[in-house]
């Protein structure tokens, strides 16, 4: 069951939070003219009682808001003023309520256009400042695709990976043994096909703490992102949460994912580590479908994403900074930064822009380990499997197979590392590797 969701001024800006009919109202049933009349010192404005949001349950609507603009005016006056001294502890103690669809947006409609605008007042705390969020290690990752059941056939023919879940016109696989997996999900208007984001696993996942853990690193909370409208640099230092595509009228924390936007604008999900792609929490469960048939090649684990951004060396910070990771590794002048359990990690490649970034990052490639790898064989695999040998020195074009020999320059073994690709019926960029890859030097990449 989720929290209902309102909008409260939070230390010098307007985010959303999550509170429940219990939160900051000792004393408050008994009173009807003022539902938070009971609230503490921790939850007012210069003793004043700031809440705009949505309907309460039980029809108890009896609690006037202050008008936006004269919150806003006092929040200017009195910059430095904390709002809220703690709010662990409302989240702490938010409730199994649940709200419909409908109620949510009788609170919303009030509240659109303030919850819409450019949120640029002082955060919490200065990243550098905040304690890293630990991370268990790569999770998942969502490919934009032109033709779902075209991709779905492409990559169950392929991997024989089982489908996890469907979600109205996406579809969820699993890779390995699980619970990592990909989901293929079509393009939406005015986009191509890419690899639209890639998630992190967190132990003990909270969605409204994790909320709090990244607005104490300097992300500004906004409102879902309907229809993806925003561009990825608009996006940037956001963070967000998107509700599924399913027929469920509720709107709980387990139906909605939890992302953020790096510096660039590249998307980041973080999930709890047993999600399959139905939500989070114990009530999302995992639909198995078995492949039609075996696969050709055996996936194992999700190992990396290597992503062009502007300024590599402030990305990595931003990175390490956020959830406290370290080289694992380096590729010439780029490092990795390592994950879980020492094979997997993410890479930032590209330049020393100065400044906020001109063009947003994109990931490049998805590099997944498999069983029984060698260069030849896999070559044959997906040959027989009907894609053809990139030309020399072109572009990649869908179908097409490749490899780079990682030469000792670029932490490779003597001889050269051998790096497979292949690209998919839309021309997205899939790597393997072998199972003990790292990035590293030795013939598998193993040595890290």
């Amino acid at each position: 069951m989720g929290s209902m969701l309102k909008m409260v001024t939070l230390a010098n800006t307007w985010l959303p939070l999550a509170l429940t009919s219990a939160d900051c109202v000792t004393g408050a049933a008994q009173n009807h003219t003022n539902m938070f009349a009971g609230m503490d010192t921790n939850c007012s404005f210069a003793g004043r009682r700031e809440f705009v949001g949505a309907a309460l349950p039980g029809g108890r609507q009896h609690w006037t808001p202050t008008p936006p603009h004269i919150i806003l005016r006092r929040i200017h006056r009195n910059q430095g003023r904390p709002v809220m001294k703690s709010i662990t502890a409302v989240v702490k103690q938010h409730a199994k309520s649940l709200i419909a669809r409908r109620s949510l947006m009788l609170g919303i409609s009030a509240t659109a256009a303030l919850a819409l605008m450019p949120l640029s007042l002082p955060v919490v705390a200065q990243q550098s400042e905040a304690e890293p969020i630990a991370v268990g290690g790569l999770h998942s990752f969502e490919l934009r695709v032109s033709d779902v059941e075209r991709s779905l056939e492409f990559y169950q023919g392929l991997f024989g990976a089982p489908v996890l879940n469907r979600l109205t016109d996406t579809v969820s696989l699993q890779i390995g043994d699980g619970p990592q997996y990909f989901t293929l999900a079509p393009v939406r208007r005015g986009e191509q096909p890419h690899i639209r984001h890639f998630a992190l696993s967190v132990p003990g996942f909270s969605l409204f703490g994790l909320q709090r853990d990244l607005a104490e690193h300097g992300m500004t909370r906004t409102v879902e992102t309907l229809f993806d409208g925003r561009s990825p640099l608009e996006l940037a230092n956001l963070t967000w949460t998107e509700r599924l595509p399913d027929d469920s009228q509720d709107m709980t924390t387990e139906n909605h994912h939890l992302y953020f936007a790096d510096r660039d604008g590249i998307r980041v999900q973080l999930s709890s580590p047993d999600a399959c792609g139905s939500g989070e929490g114990p009530q999302a469960t995992c639909n198995l479908e078995p492949a039609p048939e075996e696969g050709l090649i055996e996936l194992r684990e999700i190992n990396h994403f290597t992503t062009y951004v502007s300024n590599y060396q402030l990305t990595n910070e931003f990175y390490r900074n956020l959830f406290g990771l370290e080289n694992q590794a380096f590729q010439g002048t780029f490092p990795l930064l390592g994950l879980s359990d020492g094979r997997q990690f993410l890479m930032f490649v590209g330049g020393t822009q100065p400044g906020e970034p001109a063009q947003p990052g994109r990931i490049d490639h998805a590099s997944l380990n498999i069983e029984n790898f060698s260069e030849e064989s896999v070559l044959e695999r997906l040959t027989e499997y009907g894609l053809t040998a990139r030309p020399e020195g072109e572009e990649a074009r869908p179908l097409q197979h490749w490899v780079s020999r990682r030469m000792p320059e670029r932490g490779g073994a003597p001889g050269g590392t051998p790096e497979v690709y292949f690209s998919d019926p839309d021309g997205i960029h899939i790597q393997l590797q072998h199972h003990t890859y790292c990035g590293g030097g030795g013939v598998f990449g193993e040595e890290c």
